[in-house]
């Protein structure tokens, strides 16, 4: 049964083999500025080495943290690996906290299944997961986006409870309440309680 981990280097052949995956759809290109895609330009290259592998999925624990060094414009970030055993499926990332840019396109959370995975539920199965870990956060509830011609993400969002409050640009944006509470009514704002992060 797949679940949410922490990055663990006993992933590390799916998790490369996974990243072919997103290679082969364009992912990683200088335009792509997916966190997938970033880290595919950034460390691509070297994930292959076990050691690297390691001190790469230490780093991204260690995003979660207030004091992590992250470039300007970035804040922490917990990112969990959506699993089954030693394969990796797909990844999802909560950010503690908006900026201008996230409030308006990014959302809180972000999420990506490999290629190999997709259609089987998994996004939602994923989504529905990370919502008490954003709660555990203080983050109540969570913007989440797509854009939107992305049919199939919407439809994982509303499924997992998402409330629609606007269009901005290409981006559609939801609010899903994290906690046993109903949803805030659109417009309510990012309800961040006393998180720290991203």
């Amino acid at each position: 049964m797949p679940e949410l981990i922490l990055p663990d280097p006993r992933a590390h052949a799916s998790f490369l083999e996974a990243m072919k995956e997103f290679e082969a759809e364009g992912r990683g290109g200088p335009e792509d500025n997916s966190m997938v895609g970033r880290d595919i330009l950034r460390y691509g290259g070297r994930w292959h080495d076990p050691e690297f592998f390691a001190a790469y999925a230490a780093a991204v624990r260690a995003d979660a943290d207030e004091d992590s060094p992250r470039p300007e414009g970035h804040v922490p970030c917990t990112t969990l690996w959506w699993a089954e055993g030693d394969t990796y499926l797909g990844r999802i990332a909560i950010r503690h906290r908006l900026n201008g840019f996230l409030l308006d396109y990014g959302g809180h959370i972000g999420y990506d299944v490999r290629a190999s995975a997709r259609r089987r539920g998994h996004a939602t199965a994923m989504l529905r997961a990370a919502l008490p870990v954003a709660h555990s956060l203080g983050i109540d509830p969570v913007l989440v986006t797509c854009d939107d011609t992305n049919t199939a993400s919407r439809r994982v969002i509303e499924k997992c409870g998402g409330v629609f409050e606007d269009r901005r640009g290409k981006k559609l944006r939801y609010w899903i309440a994290t906690g046993p509470a109903a949803p805030r009514a659109p417009g309510a704002g990012p309800g961040e309680g006393g998180a720290t992060g991203e």
